[in-house]
C-alpha cells in the first residue's frame, strides 16, 4: 500500500512539473505570436442584409458556409455577366450566366432571344439544353430543390448537389451550356486584373478558387427579389385592381374557378409557387429521363415537374418544361380544355375528369388580366441586377 501511495505522489508531482514546463513553453509561443508586428489584418467583409418584403416568408435559404456580404454580391454580379466565366477569351466563344438569363425577361431566355429562336437555349457546343429556362426570381426562399426536377436540394446525400453554388459549377461544365472546365475558369479569372482584389475583399484571399466563384454568383442570385408588381402594391393598399383583375384573382384562388392556387400559391403565398413538383396532365406517356421520378423514385412523380413562380410570367415564354406553349393564352386554354388523364396525374388536378376547368372566354380574359398584375417592371430594370458598366479590368 505504501509503495502504491508513493507511486501516486510521484506521478502527480511529475505531471505537475511537466505540465508547468509545457504551460511555460505555450506562454512563450503565444507571446511571440501576439507580437504586434506579426499579426495579420483580420478579414471582415460587410454583411449584406436582405430586406424581406411585406408578407413574404422570413425563412431564407442561405447556407451557413456562404453568408451574404456586400463584397460577395458585388463580385458575384461581375462574374454573372462576364463571358470569361467560360475560361475562354475569344469573342466568338464567350458565354456567361446572363447569356441565357436575361434581366429584361425576368432572368429567362425569352421567346425573343436573339440567339435562341423561340426561347430554346443551347450551349457553346450547339447542343440544346434538356429543358427551357427556369426564372431566377426569389430563389432565396426556395428550400425544396432547384431545376425542373429538383435534382439539387439542401439535404441531397451527394455533397456536391445541394444549392445554387453547385448549380454554377454544373453550368460551367455542362456540354449543353458553357462547356468549360473549372480549372480553366479559375485560371482565367485569376489572370484578369482587378478580380484577385475583389476576391480578397469578399473572401479574405486574392487566390481565386472555383468554390468562391460559385459562392459569389450564388450570393448575387439570392438578391434577385421581385416584390413590387401591381398585385404587391394592391396588397399594400397602394393601388386598386380593375374589376376584371379582381375577377381573375377570385378565379385564381378558388377550386370552383381556375383552381391555380394549390400549385402556384396566391393569397397567403406571395411567392406564387409552392416550389413543389406536379404531373399537371400534359401527357399520357412519360419517357423523359429528367422528370421528378428520376430523383424521388416515387411512381406518382412520372411526368412531374416544378411549378414555377408566376411572378413576371408574362415575359417568360415559352411555357412548361419543354416550352410547348408560346403564349399565356395557350397555357390557359390547355388548363381549360386539354388536360390528359393518366395513372400519375396529381390529385390536385381536380378538373381532370372534365378535361379541364372549362373557363368561358370572359373568365379566360379575367384570369389573364390578373396574372399580368404579377409583372414587376422594377425588377426587370433594377440597375443593381443589371450588367455592370465596367468589368474589374476596365476600371
Amino acid at each position: 500500500m505504501k509503495m502504491q501511495h508513493l507511486k501516486q505522489i510521484f506521478t502527480f508531482r511529475f505531471s505537475i512539473k511537466h505540465g508547468a514546463l509545457l504551460l511555460g513553453f505555450s506562454m512563450l509561443f503565444f507571446n511571440a505570436c501576439v507580437d504586434d508586428n506579426n499579426i495579420d489584418e483580420v478579414f471582415e467583409a460587410t454583411p449584406y442584409q436582405i430586406e424581406i418584403p411585406f408578407g413574404f416568408p422570413t425563412k431564407l435559404n442561405i447556407p451557413e458556409n456562404n453568408p451574404m456580404t456586400v463584397e460577395g454580391v458585388e463580385l458575384g454580379r461581375y462574374l454573372f455577366y462576364d463571358g470569361r466565366l467560360s475560361g475562354r477569351n475569344h469573342p466568338d466563344s464567350l458565354m456567361s450566366c446572363a447569356t441565357c438569363h436575361r434581366q429584361e425577361r425576368a432572368f429567362e431566355a425569352g421567346v425573343d432571344h436573339p440567339d435562341f429562336p423561340g426561347g430554346f437555349p443551347h450551349g457553346l457546343t450547339g447542343l440544346p439544353t434538356h429543358h427551357v429556362m427556369l426564372p431566377m426570381i426569389n430563389l432565396v426562399w426556395n428550400h425544396s430543390g432547384y431545376g425542373w426536377n429538383g435534382f439539387l436540394y439542401p439535404n441531397n446525400p451527394e455533397e456536391n448537389l445541394r444549392n445554387i453554388e453547385d448549380f454554377v459549377r454544373l453550368t460551367v461544365m455542362a456540354k449543353d451550356e458553357i462547356d468549360g472546365d473549372t480549372l480553366q475558369t479559375r485560371e482565367m479569372i485569376q489572370s484578369i486584373p482587378g478580380y484577385p482584389e475583389l476576391f480578397k475583399k469578399a473572401f479574405g484571399s486574392d487566390k481565386v478558387t472555383f468554390v468562391n466563384i460559385g459562392k459569389a454568383i450564388a450570393q448575387f442570385v439570392r438578391t434577385l427579389i421581385s416584390a413590387n408588381s401591381k398585385f404587391d402594391k394592391y396588397m399594400r393598399g397602394e393601388v386598386q385592381l380593375s374589376q376584371s383583375e379582381l375577377n381573375g384573382y377570385v378565379l385564381f384562388t378558388t377550386e370552383e374557378g381556375a383552381d391555380c392556387f394549390h400549385c402556384h400559391g396566391g393569397f397567403g403565398n406571395p411567392l406564387f409557387t409552392t416550389h413543389l413538383f406536379y404531373n399537371n396532365g400534359k401527357d399520357t406517356e412519360f419517357t423523359d429521363p429528367m422528370d421528378r421520378f428520376q430523383i424521388s423514385k416515387d411512381p406518382m412523380d412520372h411526368g412531374a415537374y416544378k411549378a414555377t413562380t408566376l411572378r413576371n410570367i408574362e415575359v417568360q415564354g415559352p411555357y412548361m418544361h419543354d416550352g410547348r406553349f408560346a403564349t399565356l393564352e395557350e397555357v390557359i386554354d390547355f388548363y381549360s380544355h386539354d388536360l390528359k388523364d393518366s395513372p400519375y396525374i396529381n390529385p390536385l388536378m381536380h378538373h381532370i375528369n372534365d378535361g379541364g376547368i372549362l373557363l368561358t372566354p370572359t373568365e379566360k380574359e379575367d384570369l389573364l388580366n390578373f396574372i399580368k398584375t404579377l409583372r414587376d417592371d422594377d425588377f426587370m430594370t433594377n440597375p443593381d441586377f443589371g450588367k455592370p458598366g465596367k468589368f474589374p479590368d476596365e476600371k
